[in-house]
């Protein structure tokens, strides 16, 4: 049960008569504070998919939705989870379990952070080795950056016809907000030790060094992308360097370019779970916690903070309890973390 406490509410009214009739003004403000930290149980088995006959053998669907940061998707209404966190519970419920014979994990995210996305790349893999069970991707409507590298962890990718993914590069949002403090009179005036403490401080206008360095990061971290692509795609060609500037594919130019092993739906990449396990009548569950509705394949849990909506306008850099994160993204909108985060 969540537990709210409303602060303090007040109501002004204004009213003025005139010539033109009467004119009403009113100025209120609520407070809503929800508990930051929520047991929300245990997970739970939910059976979705049989085969002809009930049989012991199951196939774990395992869900990856929306942006992948080390951190709680947390917000007004909603205290989410850590989507690292809960990959891994999941995973371990996989391994602990012997009638788990294959994973199909729905894919269905634009990317995130460089070091989480690295960290569920490799608790899969090491799962994967220590059980010795296929893992298929299905890739939904977006399966981008750091959710592109995760799925290279499976012995098969599947995306749906209309799937989009790719966006095989780097980015670290940095904002100049110099002459926006300016207008409101606000005059940085940093104590540092350490030229670069500070490095993509937004106060001042990023230097051609500090640039520099802050591309040598990125450079890295891209070249890793490209090993892990290399590594685990042996389909793909790795002298087809545009495919790693960032843009993302359909499903069939993805096919072609050795991204992916084939074209379907989520019942095609069971069908090739069951295959790849040998275990034509393993039944396909459902990994959720006990009050979420999981009643068919396509069930979610939904993660969107509801202030998103309350508070739509975000300014990019404003929001300072925002770390600073290099991305395996795909992200035409710099607000993306914000609004993904609740924060």
């Amino acid at each position: 049960m969540r537990r709210y406490r409303l602060g303090m509410v007040f109501l002004v009214v204004w009213i003025a008569a005139g010539c033109r009739g009467m004119e009403v003004r009113t100025q209120s403000k609520v407070f809503l504070h929800s508990s930051p930290v929520e047991d929300r149980g245990p997970l739970a088995e939910m059976p979705v998919a049989f085969a002809s006959s009930p049989s012991p053998q199951k196939i774990a669907l395992i869900d990856v939705d929306g942006l992948l940061l080390n951190s709680p998707i947390v917000g007004l209404g909603n205290v989410g989870e850590n989507p690292v966190a809960v990959f891994r519970e999941k995973l371990d419920r996989v391994e602990a379990d012997a009638c788990f014979r294959a994973v199909v994990l729905r894919i269905n995210s634009p990317g995130g952070g460089v070091t989480a996305t690295d960290i569920m790349w490799r608790d899969l893999r090491t799962m994967k080795a220590r059980r010795g069970i296929p893992v298929v991707a299905c890739l939904m409507d977006l399966a981008t950056g750091g959710a592109y590298y995760l799925a290279t962890a499976a012995d098969q990718i599947i995306a749906h016809p209309t799937t989009i993914t790719g966006g095989m590069g780097v980015i670290l949002n940095l904002y100049n907000l110099r002459d926006a403090m300016m207008q409101f009179n606000i005059l940085a005036t940093p104590i540092k030790a350490g030229q670069y403490t500070d490095l993509g401080t937004p106060i001042r206008e990023l230097d051609d060094e500090g640039r520099a360095l802050l591309q040598h990061l990125a450079d890295q971290y891209h070249a890793r992308f490209r090993e892990v692509v290399r590594i685990c795609r042996p389909k793909h060609d790795p002298a087809r360097q545009e495919d790693f500037d960032g843009r993302v594919f359909l499903a069939q130019e993805a096919l072609e370019r050795g991204l992916i092993d084939g074209i379907g739906y989520l019942d095609d990449a069971i069908a090739v779970a069951r295959r790849l396990s040998r275990t034509p009548q393993a039944k396909v569950v459902v990994l959720h916690r006990c009050h979420d509705p999981a009643r068919s394949v396509y069930a979610t849990t939904p993660i969107q903070p509801i202030q998103t909506n309350l508070f739509p306008l975000s300014v990019p850099g404003f929001d300072r309890s925002q770390l600073p994160t290099f991305l395996y993204i795909w992200q035409p909108e710099p607000t993306l973390e914000r609004r993904a985060t609740g924060r």
